[in-house]
């Protein structure tokens, strides 16, 4: 059984799709043991304590440095003991030291199809604003695992949705949670917790056949 962190700043839509994906049989060999979120605030926290799950906010705001906000960061997330660590909308960069320790581990769910509209400066509604900016016609999301770049990490699974005429920053981020994010990050923790993704020289490798 995968053991599952999920590290989540907002209202967690992209963890309700992993709750309600394990709860349908869509993610199997699974469970989240708990959800860690940078803003007390956070609607995930909500979420997380209305199915049982265990929730616990951990802010770098409540440490004197960053050095010391990573180590207690990196302790209480190993202290759930994760298989894997799913970002889910967490807007706090992973220490290094955590990377190191759980490679190949840790995956994160990014709305735009990686390499493009990524890396430094690229969250939330910023992604969507640049896409518009820039006038494509085809968006997405992307899965991938995280090393120490930003969007940088093996890509897992990906995912297009069609900008509209009309679409604002928010329409398209909204379709794009809809249509992509929503399904893929599911889907992705599935093949990871049965054995289906290898990393092999920086890429993945899936095996769709696998039972």
């Amino acid at each position: 059984m995968l053991k599952i962190v999920v590290c989540v700043s907002g209202g967690g839509t992209n963890l309700q799709a992993v709750i309600d994906a394990i709860a349908r049989g869509s993610i199997t060999n699974a469970r989240i043991e708990a959800v860690i979120s940078n803003n007390p605030g956070a609607y995930a926290l909500k979420r997380a304590e209305e199915h049982g799950i265990a929730n616990v906010c951990i802010s770098p705001k409540q440490f004197e440095t960053r050095g010391l906000f990573n180590q207690a960061f990196l302790e209480k997330v190993s202290s759930y003991q994760p298989d894997l660590i799913v970002l889910a909308g967490f807007l706090v960069v992973i220490p290094e030291i955590m990377i190191r320790e759980y490679q190949n581990r840790i995956i994160n769910i990014h709305p735009s199809l990686i390499p493009s509209f990524c890396g430094t400066g690229y969250y939330g509604l910023k992604v969507h604003e640049g896409v518009l900016k820039r006038g494509v016609k085809v968006t997405g999301a992307t899965v991938h695992f995280v090393d120490e770049g930003t969007d940088t990490g093996p890509i897992i699974l990906q995912k297009p949705v069609l900008v509209e005429e009309g679409d604002t920053p928010e329409l398209l981020q909204r379709r794009v949670m809809e249509q992509a994010e929503w399904s893929i990050l599911p889907q992705a923790i599935d093949l990871i917790a049965n054995g289906k993704v290898t990393v092999t020289e920086g890429r993945t490798v899936i095996d769709w056949k696998k039972a």
